[in-house]
Order: structure tokens, then C-alpha cells, then sequence
């Protein structure tokens, strides 16, 4: 990736505003309180600790691991010695998570650690937003950023705090209703949308601009009847023509916006702006590869053996679909120069097989050759020879193909204008190499979801709202629908006597 002017080096906000007491403000470079920001730079540095927390997105701050283990197309099995991990993964996939799990306490965290940067950026920002548009754009910028915390925040939580202020905020907050936090964020962005910048495809995806404050309500939309009770379906058709009038276009190829070099992808409208060195966080190949798989990248370190796809959900695929011939590793493994891989720990060679024997594979009760190469990893995210722990790979939070399935859910929810449900199915299926037919149904558009956004942190949320996230699948049981938000975390609950915990927990 290359640093979006956003990802820059940031002054300790203290530092920044300094007491200047007896300084000749008018004649020097200090800037009393009142005066910072000036200019957009100054406004940047304000904001940029609000739009870096989706660093931790797809690791420490539990978003991934909450929205794909506990779906239906991923699994975190334990392999031998490996992966148990005191049962974490386990109780994320089989629905039995607690107040405690790591992974739900890390996500809250994150949002309420996002939350108060953004409002205590806001106020800085907003002293000297009037009569300067770039301050102003940065305002908005921020205002968006806060939106989306608050959109994972009701995703997830249900009724959550809903502070909006810094300087004399509540100490103690109760919850806010979901429904009535849903109507404020959407709000916010309507206000804020025209103060954004224009979009320019390929450039500049990790910086928030118009393209991303309309898929924002886009989501929203699409999601509104779980949020509050009522559908917003030609909301989310009006959100999703809004972000297509921008200009952006599907890449050639299925799996270019997730190469290294995806900076200058079209398609991508939101992206976390990874960087091996200098902004990571992104390992999720770390986490899927087998151990060998170090010599069929050519990486410099070993991977760690871990997450699959699970076989129902990997036999959705056609035999010739690109998204699984490339973005797959199934079947024998090779070296990076064309040579059979051999396990010589499971004394087999390298084959790994779409079938799983179970959750929970013990050395005791499995072969090694079981539990080392089962299950199909995932390597849509380009991995080039050299690679290191940690991918320099923007992450797209938000995309075009997203976007025109959106579209045509909601077209389809409606019952209205089939034809171009069928015209946005083909475009994305075309380009995948799928076989396209037509009069598509909505079954048929949740199955394309799960192929195209395949592990990029939406099945949950799709699952949910088709009303199949409590089905049983592969060693899951049926599961409450009270499963469908997470608990509040015990930690936010015994620093916050307010919060009380959703029904179930």
C-alpha cells in the first residue's frame, strides 16, 4: 500500500495545545486553543487518531474474529496441540460465547475507545469549521468516522451509550435504544454528506469522501429492519444508485482489489490502508495457511496452520470459479518453483481437503495428516514472495460488488425491476467465471454474497438478516436468536453500573 494523507505522523494533541500564556501569539508559531486547527494539515491531526482505529479491525480489535468465526463459511478448528486457544475459537463458532469472551471484549473496546476520540476531535474541529472548507471537510470526515463506530456498535451490541460530546460528557452512561442511535447516525450523515469530498476511483480509498458516507447508509438501510423494526429497502437502493453515479467500476479480475498494489483499484471505496512496517494488523493469511504453505508463497516466515472455509459453504463454488481457482488453496500443495509439498510430520504429501473430521481434533483421537491438512484456506488477499506476518494489502471495508448486490437485494426484497437484479447478478458473476442464468431469487443473492465477500467480515450481518445466523450447521446447534447481538462485555459492566446486559447473557 502507499499512506494515505491520513496515515501520517501525529502530535501529542497535548503537545499541540500547550498553555502559550505570555507568548505573542499574533507573531509566532503558537496557536492559542481557540486557534487550532487552522488548516487541513492541523485539522488531519486532530481526526487521525479517530480513522486509524480501524487498524485493529481485523485483529486485536475483534471485529473479524466476531463477524466470520460464529458464520457459516469459516472455522477456527483445534488441530492437534494447535488452536485450542482455551476453547475461544470453539465458543465463537458454536454460539456459546459469554460476557467474557475475548473477542466481543475486544470489539466493544474498540468502538469505546474510537467513540471518545472522534467526539473530542469533533469539538476541536468545529471551533474553526465555519468559513474554512477544509477544516469543514475534515469535521465531516470525522462525523462520518463516529457514524460508522456507532453502525458496528448497534450491529453487534443492540442498545448501546450513545455519548456525543467530550467536554462534560457522562461519566456513568446508560444505553441509548437501538433504534433511536440508528436514526441519529443516519441523520448525521445526511447532514454531513455535501461538506465531503467527491470520490475519485483509485485514489485515495482509505480517506472518507461522499462514496463512503452513501454505502455507510447503504448498510444501514439494508439492515434497518433488524436495527429498528422497519424496512428501508428503497433507502438502500437510493443510497447504493448514489454511490454508482460516483464513477466506480467492478476491477477485470475477481481478486484485484485485493492485491498488494490495490491502491489504485476502482472498486474499492473504503479501505483500511495496511502497511507491513508501518500499519499492521493484517494476518489473516498467518492465521489460515498451513505451516508449509511458507514454500508455496515463498514468504519469510512460517504461518500458523489455522482458520478454513467449511466444506458446505466452499462446495457453493463452480469448479471453474476464479474466486476459488485463485483465491483458494485446495488439493496438493506446490513450492513456489513447481514441486510437490510433503507433510513429513503427518508422513503425507501436502493435500489439503475440503472435508474437516471435526471441531475439535485432538492428537490423541486423529491422525496428524487430519488434523494438519484439513479444511480449504483462503488466499484471495495477494501474498507475494518475500511476505512477513503482517500483509501490506489494503483491506476494502467497502466496495462496489458489495454495493450492487445491496442493490439487488433490495430490488428483489421489493419485487421490483428483476431485470436489473439479474444485470448486476451477471456482472459479478461474469467476471468470476460463474455461470449466470436469471429471475434470481433472494436465496440465490445471499449464496453470491457469501461467495464474493467471502471472509470480509459481513456474513454475520447477512446471516442475521436473512434470518438463518440460529440455524444449525457443521458442529453448531440451532442457536437463540437472542445470539444475534453479543453480550456487553463484564469489563464495560463492572467499570459502568449503567449498562445493564442484553436479554440471554
Amino acid at each position: 500500500m502507499k499512506f494515505s494523507f491520513k496515515i501520517i505522523a501525529v502530535f501529542l494533541l497535548g503537545l499541540t495545545l500547550t498553555n502559550c500564556t505570555d507568548l505573542d501569539t499574533e507573531n509566532s508559531d503558537f496557536l492559542l486553543g481557540d486557534q487550532y486547527p487552522e488548516n487541513e494539515l492541523q485539522a488531519i491531526r486532530v481526526a487521525n487518531p479517530v480513522f486509524t482505529r480501524t487498524q485493529g479491525l481485523l485483529d486485536w480489535g475483534g471485529w473479524w474474529f466476531t463477524q466470520e468465526i460464529p458464520s457459516d463459511e469459516a472455522v477456527a478448528p483445534t488441530r492437534g496441540a494447535d488452536w485450542d486457544d482455551g476453547g475461544k475459537w470453539r465458543v465463537l463458532h458454536q454460539h456459546t460465547w459469554g460476557s467474557n469472551t475475548e473477542a466481543v471484549t475486544q470489539l466493544w473496546n474498540l468502538i469505546y475507545d474510537a467513540v471518545p476520540r472522534a467526539n473530542r476531535a469533533i469539538e476541536l474541529l468545529e471551533v474553526n469549521a465555519d468559513g474554512n472548507d477544509e477544516i469543514a471537510n475534515v469535521l465531516a470526515q470525522t462525523i462520518v468516522a463516529r457514524a460508522f463506530y456507532y453502525y458496528l456498535a448497534i450491529d453487534n451490541f443492540g442498545d448501546v451509550p450513545f455519548p456525543r460530546t467530550f467536554t462534560g460528557a457522562e461519566q456513568f452512561p446508560s444505553r441509548t435504544a437501538r433504534a433511536e442511535v440508528f436514526n441519529a447516525i443516519v441523520q448525521d450523515i445526511l447532514d454531513n454528506v455535501d461538506k465531503l469530498s467527491d470520490p475519485t476511483p483509485g485514489t485515495n480509498a482509505s480517506s472518507i469522501n461522499k462514496g463512503t458516507a452513501y454505502t455507510l447508509l447503504a448498510k444501514l438501510y439494508l439492515n434497518a429492519e433488524v436495527y429498528t423494526g422497519t424496512p428501508r429497502w428503497q433507502d438502500a437502493i437510493d443510497a447504493a444508485d448514489m454511490v454508482m453515479s460516483f464513477g466506480y467500476s467492478l476491477d477485470a479480475n475477481a481478486l484485484d482489489p485485493f492485491k498488494i498494489d490495490n491502491v489504485a483499484s476502482t472498486e474499492n471505496i473504503y479501505t483500511i490502508a495496511y502497511d507491513e512496517d508501518n500499519f499492521n494488523g493484517f494476518n489473516l493469511h498467518m492465521r489460515s495457511f498451513h505451516y508449509l504453505s511458507q514454500q508455496t508463497f515463498g514468504m519469510a516466515v512460517q504461518p500458523w496452520n489455522g482458520f478454513a472455509v467449511q466444506e458446505e459453504h466452499y462446495n457453493t463454488f463452480t469448479a471453474n470459479d476464479v474466486r476459488a481457482q485463485e483465491g483458494l488453496l485446495v488439493g496438493q500443495q506446490f513450492t513456489l518453483t513447481g514441486e510437490e509439498i510433503i507433510d513429513d510430520v503427518a508422513s503425507a504429501n501436502l493435500i489439503l481437503t475440503p472435508n474437516i473430521p471435526a471441531l475439535l481434533m485432538d492428537a490423541g483421537s486423529f491422525t496428524a495428516n487430519e488434523f494438519r491438512n484439513s479444511g480449504v484456506r483462503v488466499a484471495k488477499w495477494q501474498v507475494v514472495e518475500g511476505a512477513t506476518d503482517n500483509l501490506s494489502n489494503d483491506f476494502p471495508i467497502f466496495r462496489l460488488a458489495d454495493v450492487m448486490l445491496t442493490k439487488a437485494e433490495a430490488l428483489k426484497r421489493l419485487n421490483q425491476d428483476q431485470g436489473t437484479v439479474d444485470n448486476l447478478m451477471n456482472q459479478i458473476k461474469t467476471r468470476a467465471n460463474a455461470p449466470t442464468t436469471g429471475n434470481y431469487t433472494l436465496d440465490e443473492i445471499l449464496e453470491e454474497r457469501g461467495r464474493e465477500l467471502l471472509w470480509e467480515g459481513y456474513r454475520r450481518q447477512d446471516l442475521i438478516r436473512y434470518n438463518r445466523f440460529n440455524q444449525a450447521w457443521w458442529e453448531k446447534n440451532a442457536s437463540d436468536p437472542t445470539r444475534n447481538i453479543f453480550p456487553i462485555p463484564e469489563s464495560a459492566r463492572n467499570a459502568n453500573g449503567n449498562l445493564g446486559q442484553n436479554p440471554g447473557y
